[in-house]
Formats: C-alpha cells, structure tokens, sequence
C-alpha cells in the first residue's frame, strides 16, 4: 500500500502532517512517533496495522517531520495532545492510539485530560510516567550532538546512530535516512526544530519530568474503561525492567508485552515483534467496534 498524505490544523492553528494508509473509512490506529523522530518511523508497523483492516494514520507532532514548527516556541506535551485531538476529528471515532516516548506522553495527556472519552485503547511503547533519568539524559544528548553543525553526509549519521544503538543493524541502503533529515548548505541537519531540545523555547515539554501529572492521566484513562497496553524494548535504558515493574504494579490493568532484542527505539529494532504485540491488542479490541 502505498501512504496518503493528508493534513488537518492543530490548536493553535499549526499545520500537522500525517499518511493514511487503508480504508479511510475503517476503525483507525493512530501512530504517534518520539521525539526527534517523524511519522516515517513506523512505516512497517502500520502496514502491518492496516493489513489487518484498520486505517493506519502516522503523524508529525508539531515541529517535527513535515509539520509546522512553533512561530511561538509551544512545544508543551499538552500543546502536541491538543493538535492530535485536532487530527482525529477527521477520523472515524474513538481510534487506538499508539504512542512511543514523546509520543506515549502525548496520548496520556490526550486520553487522560484533554478527551477521556476519545480513545478506545492506547498502547504505549517503552514509555512510563517514571522513566529513568539516565536513559532520558543519553537520548538528549544524540539528539542535541551535531544539531546546530550537522552531518557531512549520511554516512555520517549512519554511524552516529549506530554508536547510539549498537543492537541495530547499520543499514545498507541510507535513503531511508532522507526522510528524518533536512539537506542545507551541503551539509544534513535533523528534521525538527532545534528549540524543542536546546533550552530556548518559550514553552518546552517540561510536563515530561512531572511524574504525579502523568501518572494521574493515566488513572483517569483507565477509569473511563479505556484498554492500555505497555510495550517495552527488553533492553531499554529508558523503561528498565524496575520501572516497568513499578508501573504495572501501580497499574495492574495494563497489559504487557516486553520485546525481546529491543532496546528503547522496539518499532525500529525489532518491528516484527512489536507489530505482532500491537496487531494482537487491536484484534481484542476489535470486539468494541
């Protein structure tokens, strides 16, 4: 199948890209990428999705990908929630939402404060609202290395994120790198605004590190009865298995699948394992269609 462009306008007005792939008519799943990342990242997991009879919609959060970047600077989680709740008002109703990282805490704020009743399950990828400081800390700074100066070429960021993520194979073939990077002045540049991570936007995603908020959208997205799934990458620096614990132990409604050979990226390190963990939830939710 080949994806269907389509756009809608966010809170504040800001354009949001997103692919459809499948039956526009068809239940949705919504795939909400993590930060720095675009809606190229699951590619392969929403084919799979929309193999299955449901519609696969990936979007660019704000300041990502195709999408507007802030004239304002409002990276808040709550400000890409509002512009996701936009989105699915081109949707059928009540969608999944699949959501890693930045995107995990995009749909606990969507579902858990902004809409309760929107969703009909969420499943979040090696994201809690406790994540390990340590793991969060390693993820800033690939992402703010060689932000301002770039790569030479993507051979260059191949192995950037291969050092990053040594379980992953270097691809052979880095086209597929094109589509998470901006050529300027002969050099590539990461496909993102560079105030979302470097301290100068006027509203940055600090609910992030808030983690009472967070744990309690996720409390109000079960008690609206809405399904919830953690999918987690068995060697996540970000979701360890004490704070997955944890988390389930808080939340013992949550399902769980914990990803075997994949560390905090599981779409892109193990993706036939993770589509088989999200194609599994969706079939038993598709009894609430």
């Amino acid at each position: 199948m080949t994806p269907e462009p389509f756009s809608a306008l966010g809170a504040d007005g800001i354009r949001i890209a997103a692919d459809r792939l499948g039956d526009p008519n068809a239940p949705a799943a919504v795939f909400l990428h993590g930060g720095g990342q675009t809606r190229r990242s699951w590619g392969r997991a929403a084919a799979a999705v929309a193999a299955r009879g449901w519609q696969a919609i990936t979007v660019d959060l704000r300041g990502h990908g195709e999408s507007d970047w802030s004239e304002l600077g409002d990276y808040r989680v709550v400000s890409f929630a509002g512009d996701v709740l936009e989105l699915l008002r081109e949707l059928p109703p009540r969608p999944v939402v699949v959501g890693a990282s930045l995107g995990g805490f995009t749909a606990m704020l969507l579902a858990g404060e902004l809409a309760p009743d929107a969703l009909r399950a969420l499943v979040l990828v090696d994201i809690v609202p406790d994540m390990d400081p340590s793991g969060a800390s390693r993820i800033h700074r690939f992402m703010y290395d060689r932000m301002e100066s770039g790569f030479e070429s993507l051979d260059e960021v191949a192995d950037l994120i291969q050092e990053y993520n040594p379980n992953r194979s270097r691809p052979a073939d880095l086209d597929g790198l094109r589509a998470n990077l901006r050529p300027r002045d002969g050099r590539w540049f990461w496909h993102w605004d560079p105030k979302f991570i470097d301290g100068t936007a006027a509203s940055p995603p600090i609910e992030v590190t808030d983690v009472e908020r967070m744990n309690g959208a996720v409390e109000a997205i079960l008690a609206a009865g809405v399904p919830m799934l953690l999918v987690r990458g068995q060697m996540s620096d970000l979701v360890t298995q004490e704070r997955a614990d944890a988390f389930l132990a808080r939340f013992p409604q949550i399902q769980f699948v914990d990803v075997a050979g994949a560390g905090h990226m599981v779409a892109g390190d193990r993706n036939d394992l993770f589509a088989e963990a999200v194609v599994g939830f969706l079939a038993r939710c598709a009894d609430d269609r």
